[in-house]
């Protein structure tokens, strides 16, 4: 099982090229499945969890392909991938494969909609508490599906004459719901209207995808969507947004170690909320061309409270890494998690190396130290792993961070990418 060696105490220097958003990625290639075109997406990450997808979505007959690199394109280009489900040759998607990753869960609606049934087994991927299913099977039952739960999966079928428009209230935002109601109303007979609605850019961009893609949608962005159905889709090109929380997460390493680095290829306004907070810290952040420059040239780290939120707000998504970076602030910082419930998992393993870090329900309470020492640390899942990073990348000596397969599930090239900055990292194979 291979692990990252870091050497701390390095400032960076230069610049990183910010990767295709998996939180996007993914729902672009399961909407797919809606139409028996070929759907071109471009800037891909290269992550194990787009191969994994790519593996359940050939499952239900997706013929995926990915083009060569063109010429005078950069190495760190994301890829070009070409999906078609000409025929869906099965609607059940397997425990084997759904229990790796809970996003794969989305593939519910897509099938919905275009076969009028499908089975699907209750998700798994990161272990940080509850996510429920329950208001995407509750987006789908207002379209008129029936819903039933059977030996640990969730098979549902459309009434006759397929779904049905209709009001989907959700009591509280959900970004996978959003994704599930977009897809299944597309092909709905009538007008759906999406109450509550996540905000965040990866659902704007499924919906700019699908718009692509010949559906009617208005409001994406906005916390009211209205979706008149069509009675097919059509193929498209389209670019997979940035990834903000990649975006986020180096310019945390940045504010954490001290230098100069620019953040290529991404957009402030995915993060505004989160470059706002690091600015707060002391950082120096301004635009530069087609990205992002963040500076800090010395002086102590400023503490911050945050609380995640949905989009706009702070995203939980950053909160781990965010909690890294207050580690070595000059005072108290709070860091409250109102997202996902057991999200603090890192907490422990960034007491290794030297975190004074309490924790109260739903409350981080953060006192930072004036130094972190290497220590071996143990990744718990996608976010805790680049925390422990940032972390290091600030301790003295050497940190060893182990199962970080987790790592190379949401961060394309973490380590080559650091190093053209100067930090010493290293992936030890075996």
């Amino acid at each position: 099982m291979d692990r990252i060696r870091i050497v701390g105490g390095a400032p960076l220097n230069g610049s990183i090229p910010i990767s295709g958003a998996k939180n996007a990625a993914l729902p672009l290639m399961i909407a797919s499945l809606l139409t028996p075109q070929t759907v071109v997406l471009e800037n891909v990450p290269r992550l194990s969890d787009v191969r994994l997808l790519m593996r359940i979505l050939g499952n239900h007959g997706v013929d995926a392909s990915i083009d060569g690199k063109r010429a005078g394109q950069a190495e760190d280009h994301g890829e070009t991938i070409r999906f078609t489900a000409r025929e869906i040759v099965d609607t059940t998607a397997p425990y084997e494969l759904v229990s790796r990753m809970r996003a794969s869960f989305w593939v519910i609606a897509p099938l919905l909609a275009r076969m009028g049934e499908a089975r699907v087994s209750l998700p798994g991927g990161c272990a940080i508490g509850t996510r429920p299913v329950d208001l995407l099977l509750m987006a789908l039952e207002a379209l008129g599906a029936q819903v039933d739960i059977d030996a640990g999966y969730a098979v549902v079928r459309a009434p006759t004459g397929g779904l049905r428009g209709g009001e989907i209230v959700f009591p509280k935002v959900t970004v996978g719901g959003t994704h599930t109601a977009l897809m299944a109303a597309v092909l709905a007979n009538g007008t759906t209207v999406i109450d509550n609605a996540a905000r965040e850019p990866e659902v704007t961009d499924l919906a700019n995808c699908l718009i692509a893609m010949g559906a009617k949608i208005e409001g994406a962005g906005t916390s009211r969507i209205v979706v008149q159905g069509v009675t097919s889709l059509d193929g498209c090109r389209h670019p997979v947004l940035p990834d903000r929380i990649e975006t986020g997460t180096y310019a945390m390493a940045v504010a954490m170690t001290g230098g100069d680095v620019t953040l290529e290829n991404t957009r402030p306004d995915l993060l505004q909320s989160a470059l706002d907070v690091l600015m707060r810290t002391g950082a120096e952040i301004s635009s530069a061309p087609n990205g992002i420059r963040i500076r800090r040239s010395g002086g102590s780290i400023d503490p911050v409270d945050v609380t995640t939120e949905p989009f706009p707000g702070f995203p939980t998504d950053l909160q781990a890494q965010f909690m890294a970076l207050m580690t070595r602030a000059r005072g108290v910082s709070h860091i409250r998690e109102t997202i996902f419930e057991n999200r603090f998992m890192h907490v422990q393993e960034l007491a290794r190396l030297g975190a004074h870090i309490r924790l109260d329900g739903d409350l981080a309470i953060v006192e930072g130290v004036p130094v972190l020492k290497g220590a071996p640390v143990m990744a718990t899942d996608l976010r805790a792993s680049v925390s422990l990073v940032i972390a290091a990348l600030a301790a003295e000596g050497e940190t060893m961070v182990h199962r970080v397969y987790h790592l190379d599930r949401g961060f394309e090239a973490l380590e080559k990418k650091l190093g053209r900055c100067g930090a010493q990292v290293e992936r030890i194979s075996g």
